[in-house]
């Protein structure tokens, strides 16, 4: 592979957006791009965004069912952005959860693998965090990801073994049958296919781009989220206009 186009393969932050964008797809163009061991092609990123892939595939969804309001998360747990995300939102998102005024469906990916030390901690972060959501109640989600954000391992520097990532579940509540899920990443191969089906689905509202950290709300992408939570205010006044 000549040097140019394996650049192009490469994740980049952009300014106008303040998030690490995955690949990108002409118009007319239909180009397959093999990006962080996913295949993209430009007849995926045709036609709406779909509800139901969304719901199938989301790590793990939190708050009422009644809500009036669902929200989609994107977030890359190797991204730098995501961090600041969860920083600036991340505590008005969950009093908004408890509040009964929003549902969320969080969709971890994976395509920052090769911006870690280890060459996988994305992947092997979501899956540990997929066993948590499918053994633990969901505040100790809440708490493994908020403290796996605030323990972030710089880009490309050492980061996280399975058992540290277990040892991390531990102290936010989480069981031995938890900690050995994680330990043996029997959930890793689960927590890919739902990054796959999650990007290819974010890729569909961001015009063939997928980027972390990203909201959709019926499909639709949402901006402003690294200004602080004035985003989150906004569709929260609006859902309680519209209901």
């Amino acid at each position: 592979m000549n040097d140019s186009r394996q650049r192009s393969h490469q994740p980049t932050k952009t300014s106008s957006t303040s998030t690490y964008i995955l690949g990108g797809v002409a118009a007319v163009v239909l180009v397959a791009l093999v990006v962080g061991g996913l295949v993209w092609n430009a007849h995926r990123h045709r036609g709406g965004v779909s509800e139901q892939v969304l719901a199938q595939n989301a790590s793990l969804v939190v708050g009422r069912q009644d809500a009036p309001l669902t929200i989609d998360v994107f977030e890359d747990f190797q991204c730098p952005v995501c961090k600041q995300f969860e920083a600036k939102s991340g505590q008005a998102i969950s009093d908004a959860v408890d509040a009964g005024k929003i549902r969320v469906r969080y969709h971890i990916l994976t395509f920052l693998d090769s911006h870690s030390g280890s060459g996988d901690y994305s992947s092997r972060a979501a899956g540990a965090a997929l066993c948590v959501a499918e053994l633990e109640p969901q505040e100790t989600w809440r708490r493994y990801h908020s403290v796996l954000y605030e323990r972030q391992p710089a880009e490309n520097g050492k980061d996280f073994s399975n058992d540290q990532l277990a040892d991390i579940a531990g102290e936010v509540g989480a069981g031995e049958p938890t900690k050995e899920c994680i330990r043996s990443q029997s959930k890793i191969g689960q927590a890919k296919e739902f990054a796959k089906q999650s990007t290819e689905q974010l890729a569909k509202a961001q015009g063939g781009r997928a980027g972390t950290p990203s909201v959709l709300v019926a499909g639709r992408d949402i901006a402003g989220l690294t200004d602080g939570t004035g985003w989150l205010d906004k569709l929260i006044a609006s859902s309680s206009t519209t209901g």
